[in-house]
């Protein structure tokens, strides 16, 4: 009897009663799914505004670096403010500030006003930047144990549902509608999303005087302390960065295969995203089931890197659809757990008053990797794209030995604690 009730925990009946008995987070989950789907839409919105007054592949590549790095640019400091100021204010604030950006695109009437695309993308990310960690920092207040977990599984299978399906009908509305169509939805997102958020209630329980964040710089450098002595923090906090320093060249060149190999271009594209949006979303329910002892998931991230670089190893082998997206499905199976894994990790281990430092520093971590993966991938296909199928497997070999070293790293230090006997901690 016990065992069933136990096991009932995994089924579909235990989210959706998180979702219905606690407020804060349904509400906090809302939010996101109004914003998430407004964010794809935007985006869509903006490659056709460069596409329709350019035509630039140039310029459309330097939208997604100024993404990348703009949000790079603002996580120290926008961790700092997480950690400074309430919250659920700060993410109200980002909301407002990102739908007033949004209406700026709405003046781009030309091309000469092309290069407003730019600052006003980068503000959008910088505002991004701030709402993120404020959001991951916030959720273990509302949510504890399994709860927690489920809350993180919850919202990553949202993001994966509106991703697999948000860009198809973005861009359908932009292709029927129009941009301004698009980026007003997209204004409205973000208007909806603060309001759900202001409306809630989220404990704040830092114990840190605010007093020791009034200097900016030393509020950030004691983050970046916090994580240097802390390992059992500092390693989950690696854990994405460190996935996607190869990882993510590999989901970049699956717009390449679409075009070049399957040719069959944004439906092709559309289907492969799809089978990643999936597996991005069922591999940390899977992972759940499976894998229940949080003490060896920093383990475990290893595996899942070692099993997402033999996924697409298999995709450099193959032309057949059907197994092209099986095995892309497989592959972010376990990117998806392992971004539940390393992000319950941070959100039990570091402390509430470091908390939003701590993630700002893992999105820094993570879209500069992500930014080095993409940018070698494509300077190698540059030189001649017909290596293609070579650069995926190379990238899948790496990721693949990274992971290798990452279960033996983290193998070696379990086994070095579990050798510490409780006699030799003196306390202090």
């Amino acid at each position: 009897m016990a065992q069933a009730k136990q096991q009932s925990g995994y089924g579909f009946s235990a989210y959706l009663n998180l979702i219905k008995s606690n407020r804060p987070f349904r509400r906090l989950w809302y939010s996101q799914i109004v914003s998430n789907f407004g964010d794809w839409f935007g985006i869509l919105a903006v490659y056709e505004l460069i596409l329709n007054y350019s035509g630039s592949a140039m310029l459309l590549g330097l939208v997604i670096i100024v993404k990348m790095m703009s949000w790079a640019v603002a996580s120290p400091y926008a961790g700092y403010l997480t950690d400074k100021f309430n919250r659920q204010n700060v993410m109200v604030i980002s909301d407002v500030a990102r739908a007033l950006i949004v209406v700026g695109f709405l003046f781009i009437r030309s091309e000469d006003l092309l290069w407003l695309i730019y600052p006003l993308m980068a503000l959008q990310m910088m505002f991004s930047a701030l709402f993120e960690p404020s959001k991951s920092a916030i959720l273990p207040n509302i949510t504890k144990g399994e709860n927690l977990v489920m809350a993180n599984i919850i919202t990553s299978l949202s993001w994966s549902i509106i991703f697999a399906t948000g860009m198809g009908i973005g861009g359908i509305a932009t292709e029927f509608l129009g941009t301004d169509v698009v980026f007003i939805v997209n204004i409205i997102s973000y208007v909806i999303s603060g309001i759900l958020i202001a409306i809630a209630r989220f404990p704040d329980t830092r114990n840190e005087s605010r007093a020791a964040l009034d200097k900016p710089l030393k509020g950030i450098l004691d983050g970046l302390s916090y994580l240097r002595n802390n390992h059992n923090v500092l390693y989950p906090a690696l854990a994405k960065g460190t996935f996607t320093l190869f990882f993510g060249g590999l989901v970049y060149m699956l717009i390449l295969l679409a075009e070049n190999v399957l040719m069959m271009g944004s439906i092709g594209l559309g289907l492969l995203y799809s089978a990643r949006g999936i597996g991005t979303g069922i591999g940390p329910i899977i992972g759940r089931r499976f894998f229940s002892d949080k003490t060896q998931w920093l383990k475990m991230i290893g595996l899942g890197m070692m099993f997402g670089g033999v996924g697409y190893f298999f995709v450099s082998l193959t032309t057949w659809l059907p197994l092209l997206l099986f095995l892309v499905f497989a592959a972010h199976c376990a990117s998806g757990f392992n971004w539940v894994m390393s992000t319950v990790l941070l959100q039990e281990r570091a402390a509430d008053e470091f908390r939003g430092r701590v993630f700002s520093s893992e999105w820094l971590y993570y879209t500069l990797s992500q930014s080095f993966s993409v940018f070698l991938a494509s300077s190698i296909l540059e030189l001649n794209a017909d290596w293609l199928s070579e650069v995926i497997a190379g990238f899948s070999v790496i990721l693949i030995a990274i992971g290798f070293f990452w279960w033996m790293f983290q193998k070696k230090l379990e086994s070095q604690a579990s050798m510490v006997s409780p006699s030799n901690h003196d306390g202090t």
